[in-house]
C-alpha cells in the first residue's frame, strides 16, 4: 500500500479557487438598462401625477368657481324735461293759490337762501364720500436693473372703479397702459388700505383692463374692508337727456390725485371708430389737462363715463372728455369674465342719409380702413365695402356692427355679406370668415 507523507496529503486536499473574470460589456449594459428603467419609471410617475393631481385636488379641495358677470342692458330713462313737466302738472293740480296770487314773502325768501346753498353742497360732499368707496388708486410697479447693476423701480399710477364681486375675486375696471409693463400691481382703497392685485384681462382697442383681488386677501389681518367698500353700478350714456345732465368727476380730473369736480355734460363729439368698435365721446365743462384721469358719475351713484385724453380740439382742448359707458358695457362684461374678444379688423362709419338718397349707397357699416394682416384683409375685404349682414343679422350702421361682433367669439366662422360698388352699381358679395382674437 503506497505511503503518503503528511505534506503530500495536505497538498492533495487544497483546491485553488480562481475568480471568475468580470464581463465589463454585460455590466455596462445592465447598468444602462437599470438607469433607463429608472428614468422611464420616473417619467411615468410624473405624467400620472400631472394628469391625476388636478382631478384629485378638485375632489379633495373643491374650489368655488367665479360667477359670470352680467351687466343689464340700457333701459329708457325719463328725460329731466319730462319729469319737470309732470311735476308742473301735479303742482298745478294741487296748488292752493289762485291765478295771479303770489307766494307769501317769507316763503319766497327762503326758497334759495344761503342755508339752502350750504345744504346742497353738504349733500354733495356726503354723496362724493359714498362714491369714493367704489374708487381705487391703481399703481403699476416695474423693476429693472441699470448699467450699475442697481435695481430701479418705476411707478405708473391710474384710477379704477370696483365693478363686480364674482364670489372669488373683487374686480376693478381701470386703464391698461399704465399696467402694460408692470411686475406688480397695488391697489389703494378709499381708507388708504392696500392690497396686491393681478391683471386678469385687457383690451388694447379700448385701452381698458380688469384687475382682481382675491376675496381672502381682502380679509387679511382681520380687516373688514369688504364691508366698507361699495360696487359701482353702470349707468346709461345714450339717452337724449344725457347732454345737460349734472356729473361728478373723481380721480385726477385736474391733474392732481384724489380730486373732485362738479359739472355737466355739454356736448357729444362725433363718434370715434377704432378697429371693430364705435365709441361716443362726451364733452364736459370741467377743466382738465393732459394728465386728467378717472371716472365720471351721475347723481344717481352710477358710472356713466371714463375720462380719456384720446381726443382733442381747439374748442375743448382744456375740457375733460369721457368715453360714454353704454358702448363699453359689453367689452367690460367680456373682460370681467375673461372671455376673448373677436377680431375682424375693419374701421367703419355710417352711410349718411344724403349718400343713400342721392347716390343710392346702401345703408350699413361703410369700411373706411382695413387693418394689415387682419382676417378681413386676408379674405379680401376692401375699403369702400359696406357690411350689411353678419350671420343673418342686419347691419344698418357701425353701432350694429360693433355690437354684433362683441357677441361673437374668436375662431368662430361667420357669414358676412357686403355690398361692393361696380360699374353697374352695388353688388352683393358673401364671405365666410374665421374670426381671430384681438392682437
Amino acid at each position: 500500500m503506497p505511503q503518503f507523507d503528511q505534506n503530500e496529503e495536505k497538498a492533495f486536499i487544497i483546491e485553488k479557487i480562481k475568480e471568475r473574470p468580470v464581463n465589463k460589456k454585460k455590466l455596462a449594459q445592465r447598468t444602462l438598462l437599470t438607469a433607463a428603467m429608472a428614468v422611464m419609471f420616473g417619467l411615468i410617475a410624473c405624467l400620472t401625477f400631472l394628469l391625476l393631481e388636478p382631478i384629485i385636488s378638485k375632489v379633495l379641495y373643491p374650489q368655488e368657481q367665479p360667477q359670470i358677470v352680467v351687466f343689464p342692458e340700457d333701459q329708457d330713462e325719463m328725460a329731466p324735461e319730462d319729469m319737470l313737466s309732470d311735476s308742473k302738472d301735479e303742482q298745478n293740480e294741487d296748488s292752493l293759490l289762485s291765478d295771479g296770487e303770489e307766494l307769501p314773502g317769507e316763503l319766497a325768501e327762503n326758497i334759495f337762501s344761503m342755508d339752502s346753498y350750504q345744504q346742497m353742497y353738504a349733500s354733495m360732499s356726503e354723496y362724493v364720500e359714498e362714491l369714493r368707496r367704489c374708487m381705487v388708486s391703481v399703481t403699476g410697479l416695474h423693476s429693472d436693473v441699470d448699467w450699475f447693476n442697481e435695481v430701479q423701480t418705476s411707478k405708473y399710477q391710474t384710477y379704477g372703479v370696483i365693478i363686480a364681486n364674482n364670489s372669488v375675486e373683487l374686480l376693478v375696471l381701470t386703464k391698461y397702459e399704465p399696467l402694460e409693463e408692470a411686475d406688480r400691481i397695488s391697489l389703494t382703497f378709499f381708507n388708504e388700505e392696500q392690497r396686491t392685485a393681478q391683471l386678469k384681462s385687457y383690451d388694447k382697442v379700448s385701452g381698458l383692463a380688469i384687475v382682481g383681488v382675491n376675496l381672502e386677501d381682502m380679509k387679511a389681518d382681520g380687516s373688514d374692508l369688504m364691508e366698507q367698500i361699495s360696487i359701482a353700478r353702470l349707468g346709461v350714456s345714450s339717452t337724449k337727456s344725457f347732454v345737460g345732465s349734472p356729473v361728478v368727476a373723481l380721480g385726477t380730473s385736474s391733474g392732481l390725485g384724489d380730486s373732485v369736480h362738479y359739472g355737466m355734460i355739454t356736448a357729444q363729439h362725433t363718434q370715434q371708430t377704432l378697429a371693430d368698435r364705435a365709441y361716443s365721446f362726451w364733452i364736459t365743462n370741467i377743466t382738465g389737462n393732459d394728465s386728467s384721469d378717472g371716472m365720471l358719475f351721475n347723481l344717481r351713484g352710477q358710472l356713466i363715463g371714463i375720462i380719456t385724453n384720446n381726443i382733442s380740439g381747439s374748442d375743448y382742448e382744456n375740457m375733460i372728455t369721457v368715453y360714454g359707458i353704454s358702448e363699453l358695457k359689453k367689452t367690460i362684461e367680456k373682460l370681467s369674465n375673461q372671455e376673448p374678444i373677436a377680431y375682424l379688423g375693419v374701421h367703419t362709419k355710417n352711410v349718411s342719409k344724403e349718400a343713400h338718397e342721392e347716390m343710392d349707397v346702401p345703408y350699413g357699416a361703410f369700411i373706411k380702413r382695413v387693418e394689415m394682416s387682419s382676417p378681413a384683409m386676408v379674405e379680401g375685404m376692401q375699403i369702400g365695402d359696406i357690411i350689411t349682414s353678419i350671420d343673418g343679422d342686419k347691419i344698418d350702421d357701425y353701432s350694429d356692427y360693433s355690437s354684433k361682433l362683441l357677441r361673437l367669439a374668436p375662431n368662430q366662422t361667420v357669414e358676412i355679406i357686403i355690398m361692393r360698388q361696380s360699374q353697374s352699381g352695388y353688388k352683393e358679395i358673401k364671405f365666410n370668415i374665421t374670426l381671430t382674437e384681438v392682437p
